[in-house]
């Protein structure tokens, strides 16, 4: 099945967050949200670009924009990763994979394991997708997205 070229609509969803509390794609109506998936908590390639996204949150929040992440772990083991680092932004847990895989997020890797592929969405305020990173590079991701959040908020 072909993926569709953005603008689009963002699938819903419902998944608990590293306190418990459920998020939905619905609570973030009325601003953008940068919404990313990645394969595993406090691995080296996470971790490079969830602290890009911390070191960018107060210029991303100035945009009117939400960071959210996404990736299997459990409510546990997202609540050890945000302390360590100090992330500033919300992490959910999909660990059925459900989320991950409406968003197009799951599939081959390296050495063609599947897996959760690492991908950030852009959402605008209305719920649709208005640029996808595929495949995206850690570092430095967080200022790539806030300079692309300026340009498409025109």
């Amino acid at each position: 099945m072909p993926k569709p070229t953005p603008p689009y609509k963002a699938p819903d969803f419902s998944l608990i967050d590293e306190t418990g509390k459920t998020r939905q794609l619905s609570d973030y109506r009325g601003s953008w949200l940068v919404l990313y998936f990645y394969p595993k908590d406090d691995t080296p390639g996470c971790t490079v670009e969830a602290c890009s996204f911390r070191d960018m949150r107060n210029d991303i929040a100035e945009l009117g924009a939400n960071i959210v992440g996404i990736s299997k772990d459990d409510q546990a083991s997202h609540t050890k990763f945000k302390e360590k680092h100090s992330l500033n932004f919300t992490l959910l847990s999909d660990p059925e994979g459900r989320v991950i895989e409406a968003y197009g997020a799951w599939g081959s890797k390296m050495f063609g394991r599947l897996g959760v592929q690492r991908k950030t969405f852009l959402i605008d305020k209305n719920g649709t997708i208005r640029k996808v990173y595929g495949r995206v590079t850690p570092l430095n991701h967080g200022d790539q997205v806030a300079k692309d959040l300026k340009t498409l908020m025109k």
